[in-house]
């Protein structure tokens, strides 16, 4: 048998990549690493975690107001951007610091932070032009932004530079009408900046469910936003500071400035695995099996490079599937059915199991559903509403799809994910006793069908 460098070695220290080689070391096995940038990925560095921090700031602006209605009297808050982005970068380093001292080299791992790139089936080349052999190689590189093939896109932000803005924008242009979009121009709408939102679809958020699509906007509508649907953009120039889009109806937008979020694609440019045959989808995705293994059999690959299901918590099961079928011999195929999902606009949606439209093309459906002005608003008179929705067969009556959109539907979503995942049916949720005063209560109360 050959003799190698390290057992396994990973390319790209996300959450896919991290969890693959802490378990795997676990194992006994040595294991390497590689990150040519910071250790934790695009959800640690740039994504999930800062993100969610500048969510909760947003929602501090509706949270003075509404004190009133309970009887708060506070002075005229003001936000401060540069502080805020301090208290991130801090956590952000925190984090960037347990993940390289704890979960790698806490368990053995040696870390490389230089860029590797592919050179044979069992073999990476380094930054510093160092070759390192192992048995197995893990790809688990992520995905990064894409632009649009418009002209003048290089003047628009990605997401990957929100996170390094000194100032806050006082008016924002964001292009795009996913949970990316959608979040963003949520969380500086709430911090104060003027924001106009721009899709060439008539809605947004169209992967997930007709009514939670509805209410997002309403609720955006009233918080400020400008929406411009089904009109996509046809330029970007900028003049003198100032960046002007030209709509493809001849509209022209001004902004301080664009932020571009129109989707993500695998991250494997330059990898090497083209001179090494391994295959790969149209979206340039790298193609796998159940197991995550490649047409190449020593090297597997997790996480978004996969494009199976872009989600952080989706990577760390995937990773630890790999570490389960190669190094404890127990053959494990990471469950990518029925994957509870939160989308941090505001309102919060929480999504699990077949949207409506899906669901019609395969079920006879009933739906339950109760739209209504959640507890918290009776006093502070904020006309915000919030969405329940049940999917349910009519042949067996199981639950086929939640849809929450409100405050704590993220929290809610992941406890009732459990129950769409054991094949509840609708009578299961009538048997819970409901837990009251709470919105959720909601979800176990809906006893006659709307449709």
């Amino acid at each position: 048998m050959a003799d190698f460098d390290f057992d396994l070695f990973v390319i790209g220290a996300g959450s896919g990549g991290v969890r693959s080689a802490r378990m795997a070391a676990q194992t006994g096995a040595r294991v390497a690493i590689a990150e040519e940038s910071r250790y934790g990925g695009t959800c640690v560095i740039r994504g999930c975690v800062p993100k969610k921090l500048m969510v909760y700031a947003s929602a501090f602006h509706e949270a003075f107001e509404d004190s009133a209605g309970y009887g708060w009297t506070v002075s005229t808050p003001e936000f401060d951007w540069s502080k805020l982005c301090a208290a991130r970068n801090a956590e952000v380093d925190r984090l960037e610091g347990i993940y390289l001292s704890g979960a790698l080299e806490g368990n053995g791992v040696k870390t490389y932070r230089q860029r590797a790139v592919l050179t044979g089936p069992n073999e990476v080349e380094l930054s510093d032009g160092n070759r390192i052999s192992a048995k197995t190689i893990l790809i688990a590189t992520g995905s990064r932004p894409t632009r649009l093939p418009i002209e003048g896109a290089g003047h628009a932000i990605i997401s990957d530079d929100i996170f390094e803005l000194s100032e806050q924008p006082e008016s924002l242009v964001v292009i795009g009408g996913g949970y990316i979009a959608a979040e963003f121009a949520c969380i500086f709408a709430g911090l104060g900046t003027k924001v106009t939102m721009v899709n060439r679809s008539p809605t947004i958020l169209k992967a997930f469910d007709q009514d939670l699509q509805t209410i997002v906007i309403e609720e955006m509508q009233k918080k400020g936003i400008e929406m411009r649907l089904g009109d996509g953009p046809e330029s970007i120039a900028d003049a003198g500071g100032t960046k002007k889009v030209t709509l493809k109806n001849g509209a022209v937008l001004e902004a301080d400035t664009v932020f571009m979020a129109t989707g993500r694609h695998p991250n494997i440019d330059g990898l090497g695995i083209e001179a090494l045959g391994i295959e790969t989808g149209r979206s340039g995705e790298i193609v796998v099996d159940r197991y995550s293994q490649t047409s190449v059999p020593s090297i597997y690959a997790v996480g978004d490079v996969t494009d199976r299901a872009q989600l952080t918590p989706v990577a760390i099961r995937e990773g630890a599937a790999f570490v389960e079928t190669v190094f404890n011999g127990t053959p494990t195929s990471p469950d990518h059915e029925l994957i509870p999902t939160a989308i941090f606009t505001q309102p919060e949606i929480g999504t699990v199991g077949l949207s409506e439209q899906d669901a019609r093309q395969s079920h006879d459906i009933e739906i339950y559903r109760s739209k209504f002005r959640p507890m918290i608003h009776s006093l502070s008179g904020r006309d915000e509403k919030m969405l329940m929705k049940i999917i349910v067969d009519k042949a067996d009556h199981r639950v086929l799809g939640v849809h929450i959109a409100g405050h704590g539907a993220g929290e809610m979503i992941q406890c009732v994910g459990i129950a769409v995942k054991m094949g509840a049916t609708k009578e299961d949720f009538d048997r819970t006793m409901a837990v009251h005063p709470t919105a959720a209560e909601e979800l176990v109360t809906m006893k006659v069908p709307v449709e």
